[in-house]
């Protein structure tokens, strides 16, 4: 009676423990090669999970600032002279059904300087507007230190500062005064800056009445504010210029402030693209450092792969064997560039104050790029492994 003879296969187990024999032979250059693996997805799991969070940030601010501001700025007329808002405008647009508050500013022609002991052409930057009383809650704005116009304050000589307008003056505190023009103004305010209109944040604002007692301002705002509903908000803005300036609404413009901050989060996406890029550079890198080592790997264990075969082991156990070699040392390098991309994301973002999002696809999509990297950085030493004759290991010996 004949029995067939057949080669012995491995079992799953058995491949992982030959596998990591060969690795834990030569740890220096597992870690060396493991690293470049590493970096290269740390980067593409920190620059995905940075990107995400900051993006989750930007939204939830502008959730909370709204996007249902609107603004509507004087432009010019077909001839070039510029155009004057009527006085009534605000009026005008709190007639429309989806309005829920509108209000105004206005520029002034008024020079601001620290006190009166500076040169009026030294103005730091900082320039005045008239602005109306409800203007604070309807672009959701906060006071850092003092207090608003209170309807006293509008018609005197009074001003809340903007953010920066108050760092470029050296105001730190309310109760300083500054002079615009020839009129000494006290300071009862200093606002914390206005995300949805950041032009704010370099001006010195005073009341509508005030400004008309004082610097000769003559009524007519040069910039409408309004928030109407959600739902209601480009039903809006398709009648606000026309509502403003009945036949003459093409020299009004209106804007969208939020759509600034959509735009960044944009630019955001294209800058993640090409972060991206550079992570795949790193970890195509860290992929030709797998494969060098794979080959060397060969070169110097021909008489261990030469004595296998000659003991029975088959070209395909050979394969197998290294192609497990490079899976695992591949697979190494991409958990550990996985867990220190993570890392990074969570601790940038607590120092950010953000809320930290490492999405799991960036995780996934990083272990399955390293597995794709074993197996394309191992397959050639491993073929070249199993073509490694048995006399080899006789003849060396």
């Amino acid at each position: 009676m004949t029995h067939d003879l057949r080669p012995a296969r491995l079992s799953p187990r058995d491949i992982l423990r030959v596998g990591a024999v060969g690795l834990r032979a030569r740890r220096a250059r597992v870690v060396l090669s493991a690293l470049g693996i590493a970096l290269g997805i740390a980067t593409m799991v920190a620059v995905v999970g940075l990107s995400e969070s900051s993006r989750a940030d930007l939204m939830a601010r502008l959730d909370h600032l709204g996007t249902n501001l609107l603004t509507a700025e004087a432009g010019k007329d077909p001839t070039g002279r510029p155009v004057k808002l009527p006085k009534n405008a605000v009026a005008m647009v709190e007639r429309i059904g989806p309005v829920r508050r509108a209000t105004a500013s206005a520029d002034i022609d008024a020079r601001i300087r620290r006190s009166d002991v500076v040169p009026e052409e030294r103005t730091a930057g900082v320039t005045a507007q008239a602005v109306r009383g409800d203007l604070l809650a309807a672009l959701g704005g906060e006071v850092a230190a003092g207090g608003w116009l209170t309807q006293a304050g509008e018609r005197l000589p009074t001003t809340v500062l903007g953010a920066v307008a108050a760092r470029r003056l050296g105001i730190t505190a309310p109760g300083e005064t500054i002079m615009m023009n020839d009129t000494r103004v006290a300071v009862v305010g200093i606002l914390e800056p206005i995300e949805l209109v950041p032009g704010l944040d370099r001006v010195a604002m005073v009341g509508f009445p005030a400004a008309e007692r004082y610097f000769g301002f003559d009524g007519h705002p040069t910039t409408v504010f309004e928030r109407s509903t959600d739902d209601s908000v480009m039903d809006v803005r398709a009648v606000l210029a026309r509502s403003i300036s009945p036949g003459d609404e093409a020299a009004i413009k209106v804007s969208r402030p939020s759509d600034a901050l959509a735009a960044k989060a944009a630019t955001d996406e294209g800058l993640t693209t090409l972060m991206l890029g550079l992570g795949a550079v790193a970890l195509l890198v860290g992929g030709v450092g797998v494969a060098n080592t794979m080959v060397v790997s060969v070169l110097e264990r021909r008489q261990e792969i030469g004595l296998r075969r000659s003991l029975g082991a088959t070209r395909g156990a050979i394969r197998i064997q290294f192609l497990t070699e490079s899976l695992l040392l591949s697979a190494l390098g991409g958990a550990t560039g996985a867990l220190l991309g993570a890392a990074a994301t969570y601790g940038f973002a607590r120092v950010q104050g953000w809320t930290a999002v490492v999405p799991p696809w960036s995780l996934a999509g990083g272990l399955g790029a390293t597995l794709l990297i074993g197996v394309t950085a191992g397959l050639y030493p491993a073929i070249r492994a199993s073509r490694v004759h048995p006399t080899v290991a006789l003849n060396a010996i």
